[in-house]
């Protein structure tokens, strides 16, 4: 302990203080310590036996984002302290965290000026992080349902009221049309029975979305609705040269829902993106994927098309009731807004995504369990959409060619990835490097992924809850039970990479 530290007090009330204090020397390429407190080490997991030389949490390695460690030390340089400074460092173990740090900082004589002493107290706020980031997507969704309920009392009036006259209007026209018109009457006629029938589907709209509309809920399988819903629009994506790709999970458990309402949201998403696809270029193509995701007692279908996209403003007022990006006539502004609905009242969420690249994707979730879909686990990285800088990946793939395809992929996404090509030299790779992500195939040679996640577990157990396996050969076999097990996530062969990027961001965020 340096000298100013002798004081019994002082001693003590560094030992015992439950943040962690540091004091040493920082520069940059190097940092060394001259103290650092127990509750220091607890925070990054260095032992008790560790010499505090040996306790360096901001050495150039601690950091995730090299640039944020140059950010650091140039406003010590520059303003002589930091206040509140969040900086996202690697514990022993590999894994990230949040340091929120509030340091003073001097230049010592006869140094490199731009070596300074640092005194600084740290405190681990990765919690709170998580309870920030959840509080965002609550206020969301409650803010949502503020606009859905307080508009559904409104538009049910609305809907009674404007029922009776369109009722009117239709029977008279469809009499009149059987009458003997000349053919601008014709034309007149066909142009108000087209209107009432539009603003009738409005009305329909409205109805459903006020919840007025008498459902019957049943056991339900969610892949038969999928088939029916596309059944139903064959003949026009045929004409319009759409190429529908079903990959539908087997063995999905049935959902609680409305037949109905549920092919309802389905077919708003599939119309939706079928305008998307052709209006971009005359052609499109959509995947409709389900899974089941038991962590969180929900069945997920998922509606993507490699149209134009939903530009990041748009994505946040997409379900807005009347909102429309369609031209005046061609849309009501209330088919996501009622599918919204929907989806919550069934205890499930509809959400949506839009890759830099194009093409969009929205998700609609529903309770396999319980009556609500259990939020995902909150996590320390602020956002999904984003990759922080520095993030490690590491792909371990024997087959040469669809490992280069992820890495390319993960790269893109902004990741910093490495490659292994079994599970031996992914072990090398662990043991000589930190990473956040690991994409691993179940199946390999020498060393396989079964033997690699044993030894993770043994030796970085933190590590085993960034592991993504991938696999072709699950269910029914060894490796079914062996998943389950483990309890990481997993991607059947053969997947989309807009799929496994995704995963990849869940799993670090």
């Amino acid at each position: 302990m340096p000298g100013g530290l002798g004081n019994d007090a002082f001693l003590s009330l560094f030992r015992g203080l439950r943040e962690g204090v540091y004091i040493g020397l920082i520069g940059p390429d190097s940092s060394a310590t001259l103290a650092a407190n127990p509750h220091l080490r607890l925070m990054f997991g260095w032992a008790d036996e560790v010499a505090d030389a040996d306790v360096r949490p901001f050495d150039r390695d601690r950091f995730v984002d090299f640039q944020a460690r140059d950010g650091f030390l140039e406003r010590l340089l520059r303003d002589g302290a930091a206040h509140d400074q969040l900086l996202r460092l690697r514990r022993v173990d590999g894994t990230a965290c949040w340091i929120e740090v509030t340091a003073r900082a001097e230049a010592l004589p006869g140094r490199d000026r731009r070596t300074l002493r640092i005194e600084a107290v740290m405190r681990d706020v990765t919690e709170r992080k998580k309870l920030e980031d959840q509080a965002r997507d609550v206020f969301h969704q409650l803010s949502q349902a503020e606009k859905l309920a307080a508009l559904g009392q409104t538009m049910s009036g609305v809907a009674h009221e404007l029922n009776n006259p369109l009722a009117t209007i239709l029977a008279c026209a469809e009499r009149l049309a059987g009458r003997r018109l000349d053919d601008q009457t014709r034309r007149d006629l066909d142009a108000i029975h087209n209107a009432a029938e539009r603003a009738a589907r409005i009305v329909r709209n409205l109805q459903t979305f006020a919840r007025k509309r008498h459902t019957t809920r049943t056991m339900v399988d969610l892949n038969q609705v999928v088939r029916d819903t596309l059944a139903l629009r064959a003949y026009e994506q045929r004409v319009s040269n759409v190429v529908i790709v079903e990959a539908l999970a087997a063995g999905l458990p049935p959902v609680f829902a409305d037949p109905h309402q549920i092919q309802q949201v389905l077919l708003n998403l599939v119309i939706n993106a079928e305008h998307a696809m052709i209006g971009a270029h005359g052609r499109g193509l959509m995947v409709l994927r389900s899974w089941h995701a038991p962590d969180r007692d929900a069945v997920l279908l998922e509606v993507s098309d490699d149209g134009p996209g939903v530009p990041e403003d748009v994505q946040q007022k997409i379900f807005d009731p009347f909102f429309t990006t369609k031209a005046v006539g061609k849309g009501t502004g209330l088919g996501l807004t009622v599918a919204y609905a929907i989806a919550q009242e069934h205890g499930g969420r509809i959400s949506v995504s839009s890759p830099p690249g194009g093409g969009a994707a929205f998700v609609l979730e529903l309770p396999s369990g319980g009556m609500h879909v259990r939020a995902p686990e909150p996590s320390p990285v602020a956002a999904v959409s984003e990759v922080p800088v520095g993030t490690r990946a590491l792909v371990v793939e024997d087959e040469l060619a669809l490992g280069e395809a992820v890495a390319d992929a993960l790269r893109d996404a902004g990741f910093e990835v490495d490659r292994a090509a079994d599970g031996e030299e992914a072990i090398v790779r662990t043991q000589s490097r930190a990473y956040d992500l690991i994409i691993c195939d179940l199946k390999m040679p020498r060393v396989d992924g079964m033997a690699f996640f044993k030894h993770l577990a043994s030796t970085a157990p933190a590590l085993t809850r960034r592991l993504v396996f991938v696999t072709g050969d699950v269910a029914g076999t060894e490796a079914e039970q062996f998943l389950e097990q483990s309890g990481c996530r997993w991607l059947a062969k053969p997947f989309r990479l807009r799929d496994l990027v995704r995963t990849a961001r869940e799993v670090v965020r």
